[in-house]
Formats: structure tokens, sequence, C-alpha cells
């Protein structure tokens, strides 16, 4: 299943522009407002790449990251485009830094740090909005309440008002800590400001030269607990995504790019949302799964097929350095590398296992 990605920002923030670069070069459909925008990214992996050419599969599988653009502003999306927002398992807030005469800016100057703020206030008045019409619910399902259901309601009502006094100072749901039974509770609203935030902070092609610098000064001041910040060209990024591998390879080394900003924006993800990689292998497909950090080889069996997860017996497991640097499975299994484990082994970036199972 593929990671789900929103992306957000103000009008004019370049945010579908960056969409374009991470769906590939695929232009969003529509200028409406209301237009949601759907892109399917490979996440680039060397690792797959190199398995493909040992292996000579019939097919190679990359992961995905599904990114979905929903063409209006948090404060204007309501109903089903709201719903597809808050059921992203990440958000990637677009905010302008760079200068345009021909795309002149709302606010009629460009303040990246101002911007960043707008976007939090956003978010937090989406998820106020939504903790209001959740209290007022309330108040009325308690005047026909039965005793033994009250203590429940009464639970959930204290935790909503805790919330709404913290997003009334200012503070994203992301950083108030909760028990994890008030997290169970919660998962339903699937917050906004509770989200993973990935701030991409769009400079221009001038800038690209202190991009380091300028992606070092906003984190100090805007990264943090589940979130993180990256500075990039979208306009560039969305032309190169454009043109062929070789062309754009080119045009990057000009720009003295190391990899692609789709590339960067992903692995700030993975990074963010704690993610890891683990390969299946063989004649027929290579492919890699995203999984969480620290999950068990039994659950990680589970990402494949629920049977092999409920028949698991066990592992086979070696890691992929361990395999090109002994050049086959069957030297690997040689040399000690190729091991069995159980239902509880932690799996590791970069394992390549085949599970057995019998159900």
């Amino acid at each position: 299943m593929a990671l789900c990605i929103g992306i957000i920002g103000l009008p004019m923030s370049g945010r579908t522009t960056v969409f374009e670069a991470a769906a590939g070069g695929l232009k969003a459909a529509a200028p409406k407002p209301e237009a949601v925008h759907i892109g399917i990214a490979k996440v680039p992996d060397e690792r797959i790449d190199r398995l493909s050419e040992m292996f000579k599969p019939q097919k190679t599988t990359y992961a995905e990251v599904k990114y979905l653009d929903l063409g209006a502003s948090v404060k204007n999306i309501s109903g089903e485009a709201l719903r597809e927002l808050s059921a992203m398992d990440e958000l990637v807030s677009v905010v302008r830094a760079f200068k345009d005469d021909a795309v002149p800016h709302p606010q009629e100057t460009v303040d990246a740090e101002r911007d960043i703020e707008a976007m939090n206030l956003e978010l937090t008045f989406s998820d106020l909005a939504i903790i209001e019409r959740r209290l007022g619910k309330i108040e009325q399902s308690m005047k026909a309440a039965k005793a033994t259901d009250r203590p429940k309601i009464l639970a959930e009502q204290e935790l909503l008002l805790r919330l709404k006094a913290e997003l009334e100072k200012d503070i994203p749901l992301r950083d108030v800590e909760l028990s994890a039974e008030e997290e169970k509770s919660l998962s339903g609203y699937q917050f906004l400001s509770a989200k993973p935030l990935l701030t991409v902070v769009n400079i221009g092609e001038e800038d690209l030269p202190s991009a380091a610098r300028i992606e070092d000064e906003f984190s100090k001041r805007f990264a943090g607990r589940k979130r993180k910040l990256i500075a990039l060209c979208g306009k560039l990024e969305a032309e190169l995504a454009g043109m062929d591998e070789a062309s754009a390879a080119e045009f990057r080394a000009d720009y003295g790019l190391k990899e692609t900003g789709l590339a960067r924006t992903i692995r700030a993800s993975y990074a963010l949302l704690d993610l890891i990689s683990f390969f299946t292998v063989g004649p027929d497909e290579v492919r890699a799964w995203s999984i969480t950090a620290g999950m068990n080889a039994q659950t990680a069996a589970g990402k494949i097929h629920s049977d092999i997860e409920r028949g698991f017996i066990r592992a086979e497991v070696v890691h992929y350095d361990d395999l090109i640097r002994t050049g086959t499975m069957a030297e690997a299994k040689k040399a000690g590398v190729l091991r069995l484990e159980g239902k509880t082994y932690t799996v590791k970036d970069g394992d390549i296992a085949h599970f057995l199972f019998n159900v």
C-alpha cells in the first residue's frame, strides 16, 4: 500500500508545481480551485536497481508514494475534500520563498516565515472547527445519555477541551503529549495539526547555491517533533521531471544538485514517518516494501499478505549489503549470512526476506 501524502500551501506558493515535480512531470489536470490532483511516484532506490540486475525478474516493483493536491487552501476545504486530506499519512506544506514579478504574491511581499505561520494557523483553525462541532454534539448527546454512557462521553469532552485550549495557544496537536489510550480515542478525528509535517521552502533558481544555508536557518525555527523542513526549487524540479533521465542528470549536475527533489522529499518523508524498506526477490519479481522501523517479521509479512502473517513459520533473511558482498544467495548461505529468523525478529532496513508460512 502506497504512502499517502497531502500537499498543501497558500495561493501562489508553487504547491501545484511541487506536486508536478513529485508526480514525475505529470501536469495538474485542471485550474479549477476545487480540482483534486493525484499523482503516484516510485520511491527511488538504487538497491532495487541492483537486485533487479542480479535476479533479472519478470517484474520490478518499487515502493510508491501517492501525492494528493487538493487545489485549494486548507481553510477553503470541507466535506469530502477535508476527509481525503485527513486520511493522509503526512502533510507537505509548500511555502514560497522565490520572487517572480509575473506571479505576484497575494500578500504583495515574499515572506516565507510569515507564510509558514499562516499555514500553521490554517491547520489549527481546521482542527478547532472539528472540535467545536464535536463538543456541540456532545452537549446534545449528554441530555439523552444513559448513566452508564456518561463517563465515556465526559472523558471525550474533557480531552477535547484540553486539546482546544492547546490549539488556542497556537500549539499544534502533534506537540501535545497524549497517552496511548488518548491517541487511540482520537484516531477517528484525523486532526490535521497532529499529522507529521514536512515544510518545503520553495526557492528560486538564483537561491540554489544558498539552499543548504536557507534550509539550516529555517530548520532551527520550524523543525521539531514530527516536523522536518527542506528547501528546493519547485519550478526547476518540475522541469527536470519532464525530461529524459540523461538530460535531467546533466542539468542537475550543472546546478550542483546531487539528487532529485523527489528523492530528497521522499527521503525526508521516510525519516519523518520512521519508515524503512525491506525486499523480496526472485525470478518472478523483485519488490520493495515500506514498513515502520521496529516492526517484527510476522507483522512485516502481513504487508505482503494477511495469510502469510497468519500462517507465519519463519523467515529466511539476508541483508542487502551481505548479498552484494557474497554475490549470490548460495554464497550468502555458505558464508553464514543467510539466516533463519522467527516471528519476533526485528526487520532491518535493507533486509531481503523470504517468508515461509502454512495456512
